[in-house]
């Protein structure tokens, strides 16, 4: 098969030939017909995710596919399921890490990876859907946008009307932005320092748009909206600066709520630190994955989506060809789109 495959830290993926093992116990084997960029790739690369001991490896982690094969004990899905691939644990087995053959050498990867023809998954990175469910719905909902309902509706705990300031506008970014507006939370603030973010982001459902790089924060809120102050914070950089410069803007019920990954070894300095004792107690957590859980989740999502209640409409700005996948992180890396497609 055909795969996204890579050999070194910080170097581009090579995309090449990689032998297909059979599916071993709770393992199943799936036809990719497409798959999403997280940020998290570009983590990947720059080894920021653990992974540099173990390259060369597969990449990807939300996908949509058809399953062509399960191996012993796998009973969550059959061959000719459709399947929404994901990096969060679900329902079934969680089987052994897979191993490829590449360039004549085992190798070993990721028990779900989704950029590529073919892959090897845990049966509980799978989840089966409806074959009328879109492929870029599930390739969605294997990590985007699964984890934007989820950090707003678990996470946030966000209420009508409380106000969200969304930091960063890219591929998570943007899901974050419709899953604030499904909520009916108001005003709807996303930071970026990318300009060309702006028209998205208010195409999105963005109340106010800031250009963090040249506009004042605080000066920006009051002026528009006449607020100084947020009840919830969504950081998706995990840029140190950027998470310094909002955490002071939480309300006195806020919550700031880290997606974005900082660089190993960096530390958050927090300034004046006695004003998360304001209000009724502030407070400031980690998430992983918006602690989304995808057998509970995706099936209602789905039925969501079908029901026209869940709009994806304008979230993936680009889509490419596994060939291009170079061109696609290159394009994520300048801040020049929201959730790249890649289609099989």
């Amino acid at each position: 098969m055909k795969a996204a495959v890579l050999e070194q830290i910080n170097g581009e993926l090579v995309v090449g030939e990689v032998g297909v093992p059979e599916p071993q116990f709770g393992q199943a084997l799936v036809k990719i017909t497409a798959s999403g960029i997280c940020g998290s790739q570009l983590q990947e690369v720059a080894g920021n995710k653990g992974n540099a001991k173990f390259v060369p490896h597969l990449m990807g982690h939300e996908g949509s596919g058809i399953v062509e094969e399960v191996g012993p004990g796998v009973t969550k899905v059959k061959k000719g399921d459709k399947v929404v691939m994901h990096w969060r644990k679900g329902d079934g087995i969680e089987s052994d890490f897979p191993t490829y053959t590449y360039k004549g050498k085992p190798m070993r990867s990721g028990k779900v990876t989704t950029l590529s023809e073919y892959s090897i998954v845990s049966e509980n990175r799978v989840t089966p859907v409806p074959h009328d469910t879109p492929d870029e719905l599930c390739a969605l909902l294997g990590c985007g946008l699964s984890t934007a309902l989820g950090t707003i509706n678990e996470e946030a705990n966000a209420k009508f009307g409380e106000s969200v300031m969304i930091v960063g506008a890219g591929g998570l970014g943007v899901n974050l932005i419709k899953a604030a507006k499904l909520a009916s939370t108001f005003p709807i603030i996303v930071l970026d320092i990318h300009e060309n973010k702006r028209t998205v982001a208010e195409s999105m459902g963005a109340t106010l748009f800031i250009n963090s790089k040249d506009q004042d924060v605080q000066e920006e809120m009051q002026k528009n909206l006449g607020i100084k102050e947020v009840d919830v914070i969504i950081d998706t950089s995990g840029n140190k600066q950027a998470i310094e410069a909002t955490i002071p803007l939480l309300s006195g019920t806020g919550r700031y709520i880290m997606i974005g990954q900082p660089k190993p070894g960096e530390s958050i300095e927090l300034h004046t630190a006695l004003h998360l004792f304001g209000g009724e107690g502030k407070s400031i957590r980690a998430t992983q994955g918006g602690g989304f859980s995808p057998s509970r989740d995706i099936p209602r999502y789905v039925k969501l989506y079908k029901a026209g209640v869940l709009n994806i409409d304008g979230i993936i700005t680009h889509r490419m060809k596994l060939d291009e996948i170079n061109d696609a992180i290159a394009l994520i890396r300048k801040g020049q789109a929201g959730r790249i497609l890649i289609e099989m």
